[in-house]
């Protein structure tokens, strides 16, 4: 008799759905929405059924349009228990975006919401799409989710049908920033998944017991890991935000304890405490504030360096712990964090340790879409600072190629690229190495110093190579009221920088200047703001070598929006395309 294989979604996701029944496994804020695993089991097997109806077979992709929300993990999981490949589009997207990724994807079903029917409609030109559905409307010629979930299919056997699924299926593609031309879509198998959750696992020590929030986007590898995956495999119960701007009003409700975040998350984390303090009438309160976080700071460079703390520094931590620390994390709702994560990019050293010195455990890591996520992390017990730190276990090896590149072998590495042998043989070379783009150190203890994108680099008209990323790092912690940062420099005399304001920060500072007009345009000639952008530019030089210095800089009048033409979905800097766009005003820096 044949056996079923375990290692695949399906199997990991019918045996949680039996273990924890009447837990609740997916819930929205206000919990107008909810899952127990049971109604999830049910709702998938009848969602997979329907699929079944309208043809999709092993190997077929499914092509998903969603914000946050329970349904993408009901339609998500049903795809899989087909075999099918399901794979989410970007919200931000254009048509002829999404023309692209449907054409790659070979998809001819699409499950959307009732506000994004328009950009699917647009992006099928060619009239690829054989079904729309639609999850929270009925558009005309769309069906809906209660429609496809009442759908028979003639002899379909549900259990016959996710036992059949192979770990070397493809489960998802995760269609890649596309700083670089078109998206690549990157095929990731059951076996990657799996291999990424076990790695993990030693890590993130979390059940179902354990909450988390979903907030970042599905179509990025690390909400797929880090809610999607993790859920099905653990039972970790996920609360869905449509709205990522809500995440700080969110997480006193939800308390997760498990959250990842990008760096630009982390340093509104700090921003906002340090103004709170700022904001705090009593002097001596602020005293013991900034007194209490200056002390967990210490402890986090003390650990980090591998430095005993002093018996004395323990007695005064604990003190501020209870003072001060604790009280801060509740308020932020991060009181019961085990574990957090910072990916996506390099976050900025003393942002990290800002972090780690208000007692919320943040292991910064690295890892990208063709390698299932992460690669390397810091232990929570053993943070080294400014580090990505040590490979995962599992099988995955690094290395340092010739020319600093860091690579990358093993279980975790991707299948290739959809329908693109050429740019996968150019990622992965004959002996498996996947090619990572990345400048990288390996240091005697194994832990791994990301310097920047291979070809990011800035070499200046002396021939000095620089990391951009390292010197926008440093202008984003310095002055909070930046929200993008580009520095160039590239066969210059000196680097110079372009700087966007964050709206939020803009509406915060104009209340306290008593300023009628808060928008990033009106803020940008102010004269008031510009004194302050100065100071923190400033303050930013005086951790860069001189070499790294920014020079001048100019305030745009706009705000880069995640998507939009000079950042990624996922906040990477499209540079070539701005380099082009404000080329006067560079030139300008420069004159």
């Amino acid at each position: 008799m044949h056996n079923p294989p375990t290692r695949t979604l399906c199997a990991v996701f019918q045996r949680t759905a039996q273990e924890f029944p009447a837990k609740v496994a997916l819930r929205t804020p206000d919990d107008s929405v909810a899952y127990t695993w049971a109604e999830y089991a049910e709702h998938v097997e009848r969602i997979a059924e329907g699929l079944h109806a309208l043809g999709v077979r092993r190997g077929h992709a499914v092509a998903i349009m969603m914000t946050n929300r329970p349904e993408f993990h009901l339609v998500d999981c049903a795809a899989l228990h087909l075999g099918a490949t399901p794979f989410s589009i970007y919200n931000t997207l254009a048509p002829e975006q999404i023309t692209h990724l449907l054409d790659n994807a070979q998809s001819r079903v699409v499950i959307c919401e009732e506000q994004f029917v328009e950009q699917v409609r647009k992006a099928d030109a060619n009239g690829r799409i054989d079904h729309l559905v639609c999850i929270d409307g009925r558009p005309a010629e769309a069906m809906t989710l209660d429609e496809l979930e009442a759908q028979a299919s003639t002899g379909f056997d549900f259990t016959a049908t996710w036992q059949a699924v192979d770990p070397a299926d493809v489960a998802t593609i995760i269609y890649t920033s596309g700083t670089t031309g078109p998206s690549k879509g990157v095929e990731l198998t059951h076996a990657n998944l799996f291999a990424e959750l076990d790695a993990m696992a030693d890590v993130m020590r979390v059940g179902h017991d354990d909450r988390v929030v979903s907030y970042l986007p599905d179509a990025h590898v690390a909400n797929r890991w880090g809610a999607h995956y993790t859920n099905i495999a653990q039972g970790m119960q996920i609360t869905t935000l449509a709205n990522a701007k809500e995440l700080v009003a969110t997480l006193p409700s939800v308390r997760p304890t498990f959250f990842g975040a990008v760096p630009q998350v982390w340093y509104k984390v700090k921003a906002g405490v340090e103004a709170a303090i700022a904001a705090e009438p009593s002097a001596a309160k602020r005293t013991l504030a900034t007194w209490a976080i200056d002390t967990g700071t210490k402890v986090a460079w003390l650990r980090s360096e591998g430095t005993p703390v002093p018996l004395l520094l323990q007695v005064q931590h604990a003190l501020a712990d209870r003072l001060v620390l604790r009280t801060l994390r509740h308020r932020m709702g991060l009181d019961q964090v085990k574990v957090a994560a910072s990916g996506a990019a390099a976050i900025a050293p003393d942002a990290m340790a800002f972090i780690l010195g208000l007692g919320i455990p943040v292991c910064e890591l690295w890892g990208m879409s063709e390698t299932s996520c992460g690669v390397t992390i810091n232990r929570p017990e053993a943070i080294r600072i400014g580090t990505v730190g040590t490979v995962v276990p599992g099988g995955t090896e690094i290395s340092i190629a010739d020319d600093g590149e860091l690579l990358v072998r093993g279980p975790l590495v991707m299948r290739g690229y959809r329908n693109d042998p050429d740019r996968t043989a150019e990622a992965l070379d004959s002996d498996g190495w996947m090619h990572t783009g990345d400048i990288a150190t390996i240091d005697t203890d194994g832990y791994v110093t990301i310097v920047d994108r291979k070809k990011e680099l800035i070499i200046n008209a002396a021939g000095k190579n620089m990391s951009p990323a390292n010197i926008e790092n440093a202008v984003k912690l310095a002055c909070p009221l930046i929200g993008s940062a580009i520095a160039i420099g590239d066969d210059r005399p000196y680097v110079v920088a372009l700087l966007t304001l964050d709206p939020d920060a803009c509406a915060a500072y104009a209340t306290t200047a008593d300023l009628d007009d808060p928008s990033p345009a009106a803020l940008a000639t102010d004269p008031g703001l510009h004194a302050v952008i100065t100071a923190g530019i400033a303050e930013a030089n005086s951790t860069l070598s001189r070499v790294e210095q920014i020079k001048k800089f100019a305030i745009l009048p706009t705000v880069w929006e995640p998507g939009g033409d000079e950042i990624t979905p996922t906040m990477k800097l499209r540079r070539k395309p701005i380099v082009e766009r404000y080329s006067a005003e560079i030139s300008a820096l420069y004159g």
